[in-house]
């Protein structure tokens, strides 16, 4: 019998890992699904993806491909969850001031809510998570000591360390270059007879 699988997929964790190595900036165009499903064995059945993500609203431009992007992976199957951005102030050392910017919250809360919630109705037998960070040790550790049945593991982006994830987990993988090339969506996808999706001109 299949194991069942709930993959949970930090978005801005991911996000940024690709974003700042300028030569992995063509794998932003990236089918969330594919990508998952190398992660698991033949005797194991994806039953959900969560994409774990908040919408950067002050900056509109940003907002469309990103909208994009999820309608792609929606198409595919992925399911959205949605935080926040919240303003928060920081103090420059280099010209003395204060200013104001934006920190994306509540994907480290929205991913433990899930990862538990999920594990209670005994939606999944194995978690995968893709994330390197280190703020969901609390509730990794909490569904292991809960459900000793349930095995939890990371997916580390590419380019990161996290060596107590690495720790805290039943299993880790690191996240590779060929991963990435081999789950990027076409440069054009058609969704039904008249609506096709497009990568953004920036993204390629």
């Amino acid at each position: 019998m299949q194991k069942k699988v709930i993959v949970f997929i930090d978005g801005f964790n991911l996000y940024h890992a690709i974003k700042d190595q300028r030569t992995y900036h063509k794998y932003k165009w990236l089918d969330l699904s594919k990508l998952a499903s190398l992660y698991v064995t033949k005797n194991e059945r994806i039953v959900d993806i969560l994409y774990f993500t908040a919408l950067a609203t002050w900056n509109q431009s940003k907002v469309k491909k990103h909208k994009l992007f999820i309608k792609a992976n929606e198409f595919r199957g992925v399911r959205t969850i949605y935080g926040v951005f919240k303003k928060r102030d920081k103090y420059c050392n280099l010209c003395k001031r204060r200013y104001q910017t934006f920190e994306e919250k509540q994907t480290d809360v929205n991913i433990a809510i899930q990862l538990f919630k999920l594990s209670i109705e005994n939606k999944y037998d194995k978690a995968i998570i893709i994330s390197g960070d280190s703020d969901l040790l609390p509730s990794i550790d909490a569904v292991r000591k809960t459900f000793p049945s349930k095995q939890i593991g990371v997916i580390i982006p590419i380019g990161r360390r996290a060596e107590a994830l690495k720790q805290a987990c039943d299993f880790y993988m690191k996240m590779k270059e060929k991963h990435l090339f081999s789950s990027t969506f076409d440069q054009k996808i058609k969704i039904n007879q008249n609506e096709y999706l497009e990568c953004p001109p920036s993204w390629r």
